[in-house]
């Protein structure tokens, strides 16, 4: 434990080895057989379904949920991944509440609808669990070579939907592991048992991908370069950048990026060697700063408290996100900003807010302000486009990369998806889809 670690309060090893077991196994059990079977059977198995329209990838939600009640969930995940091929991941993060589930019309009768989520989960981990002979195989080589940078939801889609088609890929990651937010950013309750890795191993397997890790765009490789080097380009370059709070930030310890801590926790080879602070703050409002907040909380931090400009309807967090993180004893504070980072002998100590409301249309100040102490102050408030290795080669608005509806830029040759492309949803599902898109359309430009 680092000095300044002691003396500010935030330090690791503040729980006992079974509430850390506790408090990071998997958040959302999954179904046995029988529930599995239980669930499947309440599917009305309707004919243009909404749950399938619902979803981003578009798959076929009853015929996945028959195959699983006929005891085929092999079958079933090959319904499931031929639409989405990393349907085993966004069966665990994809806000489904929102989705295929607010879509079934089980609703309409009984204000329950089928568990789509739990039941997509069966299917996929059942498939990991007894691989098998491969889902998929590749078409005959087709001697054409894309370059796909980053190895985060839509790039991995994007590969293997190329590799499908007989292409050769050149996946490029900066990171030590592959799978982007996957594996860097998600609560670590919500993917346990390192399964992003064992789904990218599974989607590599179809063979016809290579690996360059290490590497980044505008530092070993420059975008201008792929474009002469490769036949296309697609670009699945996240969102590097943290946006600031927009007030000075001292240079104290206990001040950080959530993106950072959660990172730092998903790569830990143990819950109980990750700092945490007595009294955190997390600023923010979306499903970063919930995933912060809680695992703060299950951390052992004694108090949580997660603060939002706007009001509850205005979160990017879903409601189901924000439930957890109160049922997980976090505090949500609505209609306050950050005016000031309070210190003391080098250590965060404190954030102000203002009091906020909405007048004229405007979001302004109240004139009443409070204080909350801290010890670790988490900044949640959004990510952006690290746009300088692009240069002038694309458009660009609100900070992302302009495309069409199959991720085609302003470049003949380059296609973009996932977080950087802009109109998207943040989701890992709408990535997915971005991926699986671009990587037809590359392959029927490729063709023509």
């Amino acid at each position: 434990m680092q000095a300044d670690e002691m003396t500010s309060g935030v330090h690791a090893g503040r729980l006992s080895p079974e509430q850390y077991s506790r408090n990071f196994c998997d958040a959302h059990p999954p179904l046995n057989l029988a529930q599995a079977k239980i669930e499947a059977d309440r599917c009305y198995y309707c004919f243009d379904a909404p749950c399938q329209t619902a979803c981003p990838t578009g798959i076929d939600v009853p015929s996945f949920i028959r195959r699983i009640a006929d005891d085929n969930p092999r079958g079933a995940a090959r319904a499931i991944l031929e639409s989405n091929p990393l349907g085993g991941m966004c069966a665990r993060v994809c806000p489904t509440e929102v989705l295929c589930e607010q879509a079934c019309v089980r609703n309409t009768h009984e204000d329950k609808p089928v568990e789509i989520g739990l039941l997509q989960r069966y299917a996929t981990d059942h498939l990991f669990a007894h691989p098998g002979a491969p889902l998929f195989s590749r078409a005959p080589a087709t001697g054409r070579r894309v370059a796909v940078v980053g190895a985060g939801p839509a790039g991995l889609a994007c590969a293997h939907g190329l590799a499908r088609q007989g292409h050769s890929v050149v996946l490029m990651d900066p990171h030590d592991k592959l799978g982007g937010l996957n594996e860097y950013g998600l609560a670590t309750y919500k993917t346990t048992g390192d399964f992003a890795q064992k789904e990218v191993a599974w989607l590599l397997s179809i063979g016809g991908i290579e690996v360059r890790q290490g590497i980044a765009l505008g530092r070993e490789m420059q975008l201008q370069e792929l474009t002469q080097d490769y036949d296309a380009v697609f670009l699945g370059l996240g969102l590097a950048g943290v946006n600031t709070i927009g007030i000075p930030e001292p240079e104290v310890t206990g001040l950080r990026n959530a993106v950072e801590f959660i990172a730092e926790l998903r790569q830990a080879k143990d819950p109980s060697l990750v700092p945490v602070g007595h009294k955190v703050v997390v600023i923010g409002g979306g499903m970063t700063a919930v995933d912060a907040a809680v695992q703060a909380k299950k951390l052992g931090a004694q108090s949580v408290n997660m603060v939002y400009r706007r009001g509850v309807h205005d979160m990017g967090a879903s409601h189901h996100e924000q439930a957890w993180a109160l049922e997980n004893g976090v505090h949500i504070h609505h209609w306050a900003s950050p005016t000031r980072l309070l210190a003391k002998d080098g250590h965060i100590s404190g954030v102000e807010f203002a009091q906020m409301h909405m007048a004229d249309g405007r979001l302004s100040a109240t004139g009443e302000s409070f204080v909350l102490e801290a010890d670790m102050v988490l900044k949640a408030i959004g990510q952006s486009l690290v746009a300088q290795p692009l240069g002038s080669a694309l458009e660009l608005k609100g900070g992302r990369i302009v495309t069409d509806a199959d991720g085609k830029t302003s470049h003949h040759k380059v296609w973009a998806g996932g977080d950087c492309r802009f109109g998207g949803r943040d989701l890992t599902v709408e990535a997915v889809e971005h991926g699986k898109l671009a990587a037809q359309s590359i392959h029927a430009a490729l063709r023509a």
